[in-house]
């Protein structure tokens, strides 16, 4: 496992310095692979990986084609994530013409397979959820909220028209990912609880799956290790997660007791949610107020909508299962959590 053959691979990680890139460098390594991270900024932990890095920018097609020289396999990661931007074409170029970079260097250097990690966003459809099924049965959705939705709905779409004989291409969505190492979801859900402003959307019974960070990054493996043209998972795309639909109260809860942080302190009903969503993206649009607005439509949308799919596409195209259940993942995120 982790070699074409008896021949260790060169690949590059886009946004290695992430979450999901530092699992994806660490798991290539622990392969055998070479692995070159393309970042915007320099990570130690990845330096004591043994990983090298290329520092530059998605949106500038020279970085990315000097970066992607001489590699093997792409696992394009990096992305410009979030609920809402004052300039939203940083998403544009970010998300749509950094993917489209990535496509030309593979064409330009020869490369031969490239994974491509989405997001269960490109299929959201506000409240009306289409749950339970693969994702050959869920179509993208309509008149997205979200410039991050949007730009990845486009991207993903360009990623799997690439496949041919010469570019072997996967998408695969993972969906809320979480676990140890988790600098972004997490830490500001526990920041928001730990002074009491933390309320559920709606009832908080709406179902959603999760998927923790090692079940992520092995299913990037697996269907890197499936990919090849022709393959059963070759111009596809995959829903990933645990497996295992909770409601979002439990699943909230659950997570700020690994923790030890406070549950949430009450709900707020959707249309209340949106209104203050619709509010917010004016005046931070209009006003010079700093990082993202509280709430937005979008992340209303989301909170209440129940969200879950079938793994068994991914089960029956690249071999597939996630190895860690919920329980286990919280066993581990707390002694984590504890140890901090």
């Amino acid at each position: 496992m982790g070699r074409e053959g008896d021949r260790c691979m060169r690949v590059l990680v886009t946004g290695g310095g992430g979450f999901l890139g530092q699992a994806l460098c660490r798991g290539l390594r622990a392969r055998g692979h070479e692995v070159v991270s393309f970042n915007r900024g320099h990570y130690a932990a990845l330096e004591a990986m043994g990983v090298a890095q290329m520092r530059g920018d998605l949106a500038r097609r020279d970085d990315v084609i000097a970066a992607a020289r001489g590699c093997d396999a792409i696992f394009h990661n990096a992305a410009k994530a979030g609920a809402w931007s004052r300039e939203p074409r940083e998403f544009h170029d970010a998300n749509v013409a950094g993917t489209q970079h990535v496509l030309d260097a593979c064409r330009e250097h020869g490369i031969g397979r490239l994974v491509y990690t989405s997001t269960p966003s490109v299929t959201h459809r506000a409240t009306h959820p289409v749950a339970g099924l693969g994702a050959d049965e869920v179509p993208y959705g309509e008149h997205l909220k979200s410039p991050y939705a949007s730009t990845k709905k486009i991207a993903e779409q360009r990623v799997l028209a690439a496949n041919d004989t010469d570019l072997a291409v996967v998408a695969l969505r993972p969906r809320l990912i979480w676990g140890p190492g988790d600098n972004q979801l997490l830490p500001r859900i526990v920041e928001r609880a730990r002074v009491g402003r933390l309320k559920l959307v709606g009832d908080g019974e709406n179902l959603v799956d999760t998927t923790y960070i090692d079940n992520a990054a092995d299913a990037h493996f697996a269907a890197f290790d499936a990919l090849g043209p022709g393959a059963a998972c070759a111009g596809r795309a995959y829903f990933v997660s645990n497996g295992d639909p909770r409601s979002m109260r439990e699943t909230m809860d659950a997570l700020l007791d690994a923790a030890g942080a406070p549950r949430a302190n009450g709900t707020i009903p959707f249309g209340v949610a949106y209104a203050i969503g619709a509010a917010c993206e004016a005046a931070w649009s209009l006003l010079p107020l700093k990082g993202e607005p509280p709430m937005t439509r979008f992340l209303a949308e989301q909170l209440v909508t129940t969200h879950w799919y079938s793994m068994e596409p991914a089960r029956r195209d690249f071999g597939w299962v996630p190895a860690v259940s919920f329980e286990e993942g919280l066993r581990r995120l707390r002694a984590a959590w504890q140890g901090a």
